[in-house]
């Protein structure tokens, strides 16, 4: 039995057999019809993160041009004035994977300015935009990206499921989900690496890859990877860059504002989800209180961070902060929010020398640690300390609105 719900901003797909039923629709926190009443937009995001089923789910009048679609990849190659033709003024235009075809950014760019048209263009790739001298719209269009689940976005939220498994919407909670990321990033590098010819090495990059998963969420060090994974150190960092471009990775960079005790100035690196850093480093099951499941937690609680900055559009950076000292606070956001993530159900003192540190210089509004402590507390020198669970309800609930904006 099939069973569809529509509510506001997305739809849930029931498969129903017997007392089986596979969800595999969630409600997403980027409104994209709300964005689009202002401008047109750049949707960025990693392939499998469902910008294909957002817009089907929630642009229902949009005219769409699919470029993975060979026959309307070649009818637009031909004749780019099709979309003039076929759609009018008040017609939403919606271009899935426009790096498949970037000379198309010519007419979008044209018919912004004479029609006042209203378009979004797609991508899991920025490498042909950023990189290839096309046409950007002169500020035209702004930036959005759609991300991997978060933990607001799917009911009934389970860590330990969403730690084992990954943060794609097709593939969490599913019991073979390492199957799926192992045929994910054997695409990835056919698909976005060998037919774009990124790179000749292909199994050198393949090889990179797995070292970059076994050191996610650890400062960068060339000379280190290079050595590990036997290319050259300039190979590395052209690497790193294939993996910004294909948004298959991020860093987040140093905070250096400190005075009385000198920062690291080297960023750290996290790939995008944390399915395909399991399948990459080949782990295991993870579970609490285990030597990984602190990495892992840290990881969890970044993607959260990097998420939410960027679907209420905040324009704070995301940094870390480590002394050569060895003194370290995991996320910082702006001169708001400092945050240690800690998976131990009991924080104390000593879990909270880095955040002490760098209270000292009196740089950041508010300090916490987010931890498996099951009640929040405030300690006497003004640090909070919530639990995971309510330290994400309040983040995604308005509740550091008032100090963030």
């Amino acid at each position: 039995m099939l069973i569809v719900y529509c509510k506001q901003h997305y739809c849930r797909l029931l498969l129903i057999f017997g007392n089986n039923v596979a969800d595999y629709m969630y409600p997403r926190a980027l409104d994209l019809p709300n964005l689009l009443k202002k401008r047109s937009y750049f949707l960025f995001g990693p392939r499998g993160t469902g910008k294909s089923t957002l817009i089907d789910q929630t642009l229902f009048d949009a005219k769409v041009y699919d470029l993975l679609d060979a026959s309307q990849f070649q009818r637009l190659l031909l004749n780019p004035t099709l979309i003039a033709e076929e759609t009018d003024p008040h017609t939403l235009v919606v271009i899935d994977e426009i790096q498949k075809l970037p000379v198309l950014l010519d007419e979008v760019h044209r018919l912004i300015v004479k029609r006042k048209q209203t378009f979004l263009l797609t991508g899991s790739n920025a490498r042909k935009l950023r990189r290839g001298g096309v046409n950007l719209l002169a500020g035209r269009a702004f930036e959005a990206w759609l991300l991997p689940l978060t933990s607001h976005e799917i009911p009934h939220f389970d860590l330990l499921t969403y730690l084992n498994t990954t943060g794609l919407p097709e593939f969490y909670g599913q019991e073979n989900a390492h199957e799926y990321l192992k045929a994910y990033i054997g695409t990835y590098l056919q698909e976005e690496i060998k037919a774009e010819a990124l790179t000749r090495n292909l199994s050198g990059f393949a090889r990179f890859l797995e070292v970059v998963a076994l050191c996610n969420g650890e400062e960068v060090n060339y000379a280190n990877i290079s050595s590990d994974c036997g290319v050259a150190v300039r190979t590395v960092e052209s690497y790193f860059g294939i993996l910004d471009d294909t948004l298959i990775g991020f860093s987040i960079p140093p905070f250096l504002s400190t005075i009385k005790r000198k920062a690291i100035t080297r960023a750290k690196y996290y790939l995008f989800d944390i399915g395909i850093v399991s399948s990459l480093a080949r782990r295991g099951r993870v579970e609490f209180k285990s030597e990984l499941f602190g990495r892992l937690f840290e990881h969890f609680i970044a993607l959260e961070l990097r998420a939410f900055i960027a679907y209420r559009r905040i324009n704070l950076l995301l940094q870390y902060w480590r002394s050569a000292s060895h003194f370290e606070v995991d996320f910082i956001i702006g001169n708001k929010l400092a945050l240690e993530v800690k998976g131990t159900n009991l924080v104390n003192n000593k879990h909270l020398k880095g955040l002490r540190a760098l209270k000292e210089e009196q740089l950041i509004h508010t300090y916490g640690v987010v931890s498996l402590d099951p009640h929040d507390r405030f300690t006497e020198d003004g640090i909070h300390i919530w639990s995971w669970k309510s330290f994400l309800q309040k983040l995604w609930s308005g509740f550091f609105d008032e100090l963030i904006f």
